[in-house]
């Protein structure tokens, strides 16, 4: 009898360990403090972003979250989608009520660059999200004679890329021919906005997003340009107030040879 309400004891005491250790990690680390005023009441908010590990000591946060507490002692929460590394906030007014919003952001971890984003207002004590920008319908392909076709709305004319100097990277993947002749209709890599950060706007009042596309080539390490936009929030939606192909080194506009 006393073996068993020993073994009894002991299991309870291992449940009860395993189920604190669970609320403890479920009760996330610390990982920023702020004060900001984000509901506009002239006070200064407290503001922790918290995060759980995906495992102890990774710089990968499986879980994030935003936690307010008002200059009146109200408690607000902001659950964010998947995880990340190196979560952080900014505030500005970009959705111009007066009052600085709350941008989220952290790195994904993956070779395209690609972070995180979600944006909301606490104004008022009430949390609300504010879709970000649509990404353009940019579309993009290879052409004959080692030529890349980029059309990019608000841009007017294509960009014709002049990919001579990468030839034969292209031939020895079978992507051209020697003679230039592509060899099937292929796609280039266009990536989802990369990253977005606030900037002010030319023209407007107040501040907006600018943000960053990546095309490649045959492959994501294929560099071709960046195409940079400026996004301005007005009549509740993104306009893109400003476009602009920026190319990378090794890419050239089409040239006689």
């Amino acid at each position: 009898m006393k073996k068993q309400l020993i073994f009894v004891l002991i299991a309870f005491v291992v449940i009860l360990s395993v189920f604190t250790t669970a609320a403890a990690a479920e009760q996330g680390k610390t990982i920023l403090e702020y004060k900001h005023d984000v509901t506009g009441d002239g006070k200064m908010d407290d503001i922790i972003v918290y995060g759980i590990p995906f495992k102890e000591d990774s710089p990968y946060y499986k879980k994030i979250w935003t936690e307010i507490t008002t200059s009146d002692g109200k408690k607000l929460k902001i659950d964010y989608e998947g995880g990340g590394y190196e979560p952080k906030l900014d505030f500005a007014d970009l959705n111009h009520d007066g009052v600085d919003d709350i941008l989220y952001s952290s790195a994904t971890g993956g070779s395209g660059g690609l972070y995180n984003y979600a944006l909301h207002t606490a104004k008022g004590g009430e949390i609300k999200e504010i879709p970000l920008p649509t990404p353009l319908a940019i579309q993009g392909h290879f052409d004959q004679d080692f030529v890349a076709v980029i059309e990019v709305p608000g841009l007017g004319k294509p960009i014709i890329l002049d990919l001579w100097d990468r030839r034969k990277d292209y031939i020895s993947i079978g992507l051209y021919q020697k003679n230039g002749q592509l060899n099937e209709p292929t796609e280039l890599m266009i990536d989802p906005i990369a990253f977005f950060e606030v900037v002010k706007i030319k023209g407007k009042a107040g501040y907006g997003l600018k943000g960053y596309r990546q095309i490649s080539g045959a492959y994501h390490a294929d560099q071709l340009g960046v195409v940079e936009t400026d996004w301005y929030f007005e009549n509740g939606e993104w306009q893109p107030v400003h476009i602009e192909w920026k190319p990378s080194g090794k890419s050239n506009t089409r040239k006689k040879r």
